[in-house]
């Protein structure tokens, strides 16, 4: 299990952006971003973006494409995750997710493919 923390969560308003920063305390092959929407469970975390060994495999999700770009420094093994135009439909729990292994890109925004999970970080958005 990595030990991974996130932060830059916040409350804005719509329209607003937010970024988030995911640290590592050591390179990991395949990092995500995932969110789960309040009242909903677990099992209904939606992978937004992934990034796997360099930022040339880039993964995003289709609900978030063209407002959520994700981008990696590996020298201080931390993920991040620019969110523009944000809206309420984006309030949600953000979690950092990452696995050591190369995960296949069918796979990278499905939640059972990561071993370790952060704690999350909450993004709030008022209309």
């Amino acid at each position: 299990q990595e030990n991974l923390v996130e932060s830059g969560g916040g409350s804005v308003q719509a329209g607003g952006s937010l970024r988030l920063a995911c640290a590592a305390t050591r390179h990991i092959t395949c990092m995500a971003w995932f969110r789960l929407a309040p009242g909903r469970p677990a099992n209904e975390r939606e992978g937004l973006a992934s990034i796997c060994a360099t930022s040339r495999t880039i993964v995003i999700g289709d609900s978030v494409k063209g407002r959520f770009t994700p981008s990696r420094d590996n020298a201080r093994n931390t993920l991040y995750m620019e969110m523009k135009n944000l809206g309420p439909e984006d309030t949600a729990m953000y979690y950092c997710a990452a696995d050591g292994f190369l995960i296949d890109p069918v796979s990278r925004l499905r939640a059972g493919a990561y071993y370790s999970w952060g704690q999350g970080t909450q993004v709030t958005v008022s209309s």
